[in-house]
């Protein structure tokens, strides 16, 4: 039964009392702790796990000990995304943070290319430039794990309930939801949710309407007007652009499965393997664009959801990798981009091979569509 003094007890993300208790279940999960020792030491882990994973229980308990505050939490992600940046990026630069004001909170509806560093690289430029952290809406489907519940819950993720398929528990889910947000907004708490469910594996960045509809319930509810209560929820679309994306033959992979044999089956730790593929992978320049805040036009979440296509496409940072990929000449392209973009397909059959260069050409696209429409 939900718990009527707080009613998003089951989604949010952990108060501060709660850090502790979190952060001790965590150093006692034997699975968490066997998933770092094998991460680490892949293998010694076979050789001689038992002592591996006493010293790793140890090493965090020390580590973790002083940590009872989700601020403590976040300080000890950023000593790791400044050092996970320097080894896997050539350069992280953002635009358009400029224009936004660091006492408001905002809904940041971003395109979504990987499952952890889209929030942390939008986080990390935010707290590079003096604003608070995002609260994180991360889908049950990748919680299938206690221990990943606790690590995002630490982190100020919120929990989206997909898993959800029964209609009246679907419209229940999406209202609470939907309420979330809007408090979470009014308690000055920006927000990051990805443009549609999933992510773009195929490049094509399309924001799905269903997802503004949600965003409207809780205006629904207080029987405001559409354009007036969007405009309330100050949404800003954000573009997220990888000269490389780590797990781009991982994507293609599954899609030509799907293409080849009309079904694709996933591991158990598949989304496992591709989050930390994506956080350790190489990723080469990485530009984040933030668009301009949405106002009261909007008398619909199809009129909503072009906008913000229209602005993901336009800010969309294009790298030489997207202009070769879509076979267009352009200054930035020279032959050492060429064989950088060349190494990346050698093991690729011609299928695969098609389907990353349309996975990097899609921006390209996209951004050419819009200029059909004026």
């Amino acid at each position: 039964m939900q718990d009527i003094s707080d009613p998003f007890i089951d989604i949010r993300p952990y108060n501060d009392d709660e850090v502790s208790g979190a952060i001790q279940r965590l150093i006692n999960d034997d699975e968490f702790i066997s998933a770092i020792v094998q991460y680490q030491s892949p293998i010694l882990s076979k050789l001689c796990s038992l002592p591996l994973k006493f010293l790793t229980k140890r090493y965090l308990a020390k580590q973790w000990s002083q940590i009872d505050n989700v601020h403590d939490v976040q300080m000890q992600v950023s000593k790791y995304m400044k050092s996970m940046l320097s080894n896997t990026c050539e350069g992280l630069t953002s635009s358009g943070i400029e224009q936004l004001d660091q006492n408001k909170s905002y809904l940041f509806v971003s395109n979504h290319r990987d499952i952890a560093m889209d929030p942390a690289l939008v986080n990390w430029c935010l707290h590079e430039n003096g604003f608070d952290t995002v609260r994180i809406a991360i889908g049950d489907n990748l919680l299938t794990k206690p221990c990943a519940t606790e690590l995002m819950r630490l982190n100020k993720s919120f929990i989206v309930k997909r898993s959800t398929k029964a209609p009246r528990e679907m419209l229940s889910a999406f209202s609470q939801l939907s309420k979330y947000i809007s408090v979470s907004l009014d308690e000055n708490q920006s927000i990051w949710i990805a443009q549609k469910e999933g992510r773009a594996k195929d490049g094509n960045d399309k924001t799905d309407a269903a997802i503004l509809k949600m965003f409207y319930m809780e205006g629904r509810k207080q029987k405001r007007d559409f354009s007036e209560y969007i405009s309330s929820l100050n949404i800003v679309p954000v573009s997220i652009s990888y000269e490389n994306d780590p797990c781009d033959l991982i994507k293609a992979k599954e899609l030509y499965t799907r293409e080849t044999q009309g079904i694709y089956q996933k591991t158990e730790f598949e989304d496992i393997d591709n989050i930390i593929k994506g956080i350790v992978g190489y990723k080469r320049r990485v530009h984040v664009a933030f668009g301009d805040v949405i106002g009261d036009q909007f008398s619909s979440p199809a009129e909503l959801a072009k906008e913000i296509d229209r602005q993901i496409y336009t800010n969309y940072h294009l790298f030489p990798s997207n202009y070769i990929a879509a076979k267009m000449n352009h200054e930035s392209i020279t032959d050492h981009e060429r064989e950088l973009f060349e190494r990346r397909l050698v093991f690729a059959n011609n299928g695969i091979r098609k389907i990353i260069e349309n996975m990097y050409a899609a921006p390209i696209m996209n951004r050419e569509s819009l200029k059909k429409l004026i």
